[in-house]
């Protein structure tokens, strides 16, 4: 498994960033990243500047969204989908996206789900519930948007 820092995380994005900017080759995993930081033209400043990104805070009092965890989210829901894990959640994701007409605001309905799981696992100590996250995923596809 592969648990990199939040320094490394940033730098990453980063550096993503700059080589995209740059017109330089990136690797198949920077592809991904620069696709979704291209629909994020909002965190362009904070991932231009690497040394403030490194030192930035982002608390929930700020109310500035951590673009490093939103953007690292849309990769992880990316590999979920890819491999299917947990088993279901490339149907609900495709059919989220299908009844949203886009697959980037399925991404940030789904970050709700995953996010709201991440949380739970958190504060009870026990481990992600795939099977609750689904169930939020499914019911964002199956209900008419607000």
């Amino acid at each position: 498994m592969f648990a990199p820092s939040q320094l490394e995380v940033r730098r990453f994005f980063c550096q993503t960033y700059r080589k995209q900017r740059d017109g330089l080759p990136l690797t198949p995993m920077e592809a991904i990243a620069s696709d979704w930081i291209a629909q994020h033209p909002e965190y362009h400043d904070e991932l231009a500047d690497e040394d403030a990104a490194l030192a930035a805070v982002y608390t929930v009092e700020d109310g500035r969204t951590n673009p490093f965890l939103h953007l690292s989210m849309h990769l992880s829901l990316i590999e979920q989908h890819q491999i299917d894990q947990p088993t279901g959640v490339r149907q609900a994701l495709d059919l989220l996206a299908a009844r949203r007409q886009s697959l980037h605001e399925a991404h940030h309905e789904a970050m709700e789900c995953l996010g709201e799981m991440i949380w739970t696992s958190q504060r009870s100590g026990l481990p992600p519930d795939g099977h609750a996250y689904l169930d939020c995923l499914r019911r964002k596809a199956t209900r008419t948007p607000t």
